[in-house]
Parts: structure tokens; C-alpha cells; sequence
């Protein structure tokens, strides 16, 4: 009996062992290289070590990869549907989402302090983080001062996954009262496909034609999928 309550506490210590110094070899390895040579199942291993102490997690990070096909894909998953996951809680769940929510929260402070029309990538990085992976469309509006300094960014309305209105007597309230002398409109297709349809072609003209004679100038449209953007102003639209 003795000797095989020592060989079991062997066995477990070997496990613990080996799980511990392979998370220092993840370590060293980030510290070395960062995230470049990282596959997207180790990315999410290295973030869980964080949440779980003392487990592999290496298979809770594969089954994610799995079930959501992409890193980006585990991100965006509702916490509900994460801790479906074998492996995973509540605590780990969170985790991830709280990742998630800093990266937009640091893209937004970044669009914040940048003119937007000479500094388009970074109004793109955000507005891709917070809108390509929605599962319903969302008419975002970027109130900018005379010199293209945001003043705010706001959602001014919610949608189904394909159909969203908006009211230009709305878009024209919220631009006066945020004291706007430009904005840039940014909604989101949840299909992926950032072309615009007809009636973004006719809500686009229908909303400058209301908010223009306000001597408030509408910079561009940009239409926001998992697929890339377009940009009316790019493409030649305005």
C-alpha cells in the first residue's frame, strides 16, 4: 500500500512538474519573440494559465479553437456560450472577455487623440474591433470638431442582422446638441460583405441631404464586415 501511495504522489508530481515548466517555456518564449510565432490555440493556453492555476490548458485552448473556428471567433463568443466549453468557468470566461473589452476600450482612447482624417487606420481599427463581429447591425456616428477631433462616438441606433433605420431628425438633434462641425457615419454588415447595398446608398445621400444644410460637413460612410470596409469617400461615392 505504501509504495503505491508513493508512486501515484510520484505521477502527480510529475505532472505538476511538467505542466509548470511548460508555462515558463511559454513565458520565455512571449518575452523573447512576443505573440509572432504563437499559433492561435497557444495564444489562448498562454491566457488561460492566468485564470487556471493548476490544470493543462492546453485542451480547454484547442476546444475553443474548435468550436468558435478562430481566435477572433473565441473572443467575440458570448460568455454564455464559452463556459459551454469542458474546462471552462466562469472566471476563465470573463477573462477572455475582459481582454476583449480593453483592446476596444485602448482603440477608442487611441481614435480619441488622433485626427481622424489624417489618422484613418486607427478609426478603422477600432470600428472593426467594436462592430465587424456583431451579430445584428449598429449605425455608429463620429461627431468631429472643425480640426477632425472626435468629441464623441456614439451608436445612434441598433438593427436586425440585416435592416437598420435611421431617422435623420435624430442624427441632426445629436449632432447639435454635441456641438459637431463634421461626422463620419460607420455601420456594420454582420453577412461579412462590407459593399454597400441600395439602401445604404440611399440612406447615406438621405442623411447629408438632412444634416449638411446644418453647416455640418459628413466626411465619409464606411461600412464595417468581417470581410474588410468600404469607404465611400475612398470609392468616390461622395
Amino acid at each position: 500500500m505504501v509504495g503505491c501511495t508513493g508512486k501515484k504522489e510520484g505521477t502527480k508530481m510529475n505532472e505538476k512538474l511538467s505542466y509548470t515548466d511548460h508555462r515558463q517555456r511559454i513565458k520565455s518564449r512571449y518575452l523573447k519573440n512576443g505573440l509572432s510565432a504563437f499559433y492561435d490555440y497557444e495564444i489562448l493556453e498562454f491566457v488561460l494559465t492566468y485564470a487556471i492555476l493548476r490544470k493543462d490548458v492546453k485542451p480547454v485552448a484547442k476546444d475553443l479553437i474548435q468550436r468558435f473556428k478562430t481566435l477572433s471567433g473565441v473572443f467575440d463568443a458570448p460568455v454564455q456560450e464559452l463556459v459551454k466549453i469542458r474546462g471552462m468557468g466562469l472566471h476563465s470566461a470573463i477573462l477572455i472577455k475582459l481582454i476583449r473589452d480593453c483592446l476596444e476600450h485602448y482603440l477608442r482612447q487611441h481614435l480619441f487623440a488622433t485626427d481622424c482624417i489624417n489618422s484613418p487606420q486607427a478609426l478603422l481599427r477600432y470600428c472593426t474591433a467594436s462592430m465587424a463581429h456583431c451579430p445584428n447591425e449598429q449605425f455608429r456616428v463620429i461627431y468631429l470638431t472643425a480640426k477632425n477631433r472626435v468629441i464623441a462616438d456614439e451608436i445612434l441606433q441598433q438593427g436586425t442582422i440585416d435592416h437598420i433605420a435611421i431617422y435623420p431628425r435624430t442624427l441632426a438633434e445629436q449632432s447639435l446638441r454635441h456641438n459637431a462641425k463634421a461626422l463620419i457615419f460607420i455601420h456594420n454588415h454582420p453577412s461579412g460583405d462590407p459593399l454597400p447595398s441600395a439602401q445604404d446608398r440611399d440612406l447615406t445621400r438621405t442623411l447629408r441631404a438632412a444634416i449638411e444644410p446644418l453647416g455640418i460637413t459628413v466626411h465619409d460612410h464606411i461600412i464595417i464586415g468581417k470581410n474588410g470596409y468600404y469607404s465611400f469617400r475612398e470609392q468616390g461615392d461622395f
